[in-house]
């Protein structure tokens, strides 16, 4: 009988109380995005987040109804987008589609917000796509093409076909 005994190159992150405030701490910024179809995903995934974690969450929703407190680590944002307050695109007079808003939002933060190796992104990003196709296939094209983020890093509903190699 033998055990097989494996070692990793490095320590797995602390992440606890302490660890989290600590200044040095490596912290991962969280890109999160949901719609009305993915609340109890959503629920889930920041239920497992590190304390320490930063970043934003946006959240789709038909109307105001749909609003509730979601509870995430306190350097995270929530932003609630709802589609009945929202125009559809720019000059046509139609309302917000499913997916519409989110995409919009998103892209604006993404292009301003994600960090990109620096310093203030030593901890990594993470990105998780949740809620429907529409919206999440136009965010993980613009976070893989205009900005450069692996697809294999953008974690998405499987079932979506988005992931790469």
């Amino acid at each position: 009988m033998s055990t097989v005994i494996e070692h990793s190159a490095a320590p797995a992150p602390v992440h606890d109380a302490t660890a989290c405030k600590a200044s040095r701490h490596a912290r991962v910024q969280q890109l999160i995005t949901a719609d009305e179809t993915s609340l109890v995903e959503l629920e889930t995934l920041v239920a497992t987040l590190p304390i320490c974690s930063t970043g934003r969450v946006f959240i789709e929703v038909p109307d105001a109804s749909w609003v509730f407190d979601l509870q995430v680590p306190a350097r995270m944002i929530v932003t609630w987008l709802d589609r009945s307050q929202r125009t559809g695109d720019p000059g046509t007079g139609r309302a917000c589609a499913p997916g519409q808003a989110i995409a919009r939002a998103v892209t604006a933060w993404a292009d301003e917000m994600l960090c990109e190796g620096d310093d203030t992104c030593a901890g990594g990003i993470g990105i998780h796509l949740l809620g429907g196709f529409l919206g999440t296939a136009d965010i993980f094209d613009h976070l893989t093409t205009e900005l450069g983020v692996d697809g294999a890093a953008v974690h998405t509903p499987a079932r979506f076909g988005l992931a790469t190699a």
